[in-house]
């Protein structure tokens, strides 16, 4: 008999992901109301979320905000659900969300940015 292992979370993505170190700014707030506001960059990002380090504590659940910009500077703000939070370096979090407000705005971001980098690798449709 044949058995495969399992993986420790079940991979339910079907999204388009790319991974892309694009600068972001992630606000939320600490469970007594106090706002908080931290940069960082995605490690990839999805049609309909990202994953990105946060030195925050957070939990799954949580909602939070994300500020980035387009490549032309048009600047994008949508509001995410944490769906995935694992331990990375140096206490900091690896933090994977979901996009839940402001998904068309989030999607344009991510299809401007693929344009861009095949724009950038001399690819054309």
């Amino acid at each position: 008999m044949v058995t495969t292992s399992q993986p420790k979370f079940e991979e339910r993505r079907f999204a388009l992901r790319m991974a892309l170190r694009l600068p972001v700014v992630v606000s939320g707030r600490t469970e007594d109301g106090a706002a908080w506001s931290e940069p960082t960059e995605t490690d990839d990002i999805s049609t309909l979320g990202a994953l990105f380090q946060l030195n925050q504590e957070i939990e799954i659940g949580d909602s939070l905000y994300l500020r980035s910009h387009r490549p032309d500077g048009v600047p994008v703000e949508v509001k995410a659900k944490v769906v995935r939070v694992t331990p990375a370096s140096y206490g900091s979090h690896r933090v994977g969300v979901t996009i839940v407000e402001h998904q068309e705005s989030w999607l344009r971001l991510f299809v401007a940015w693929i344009a861009d980098d095949n724009i950038a690798e001399g690819m054309t449709e």
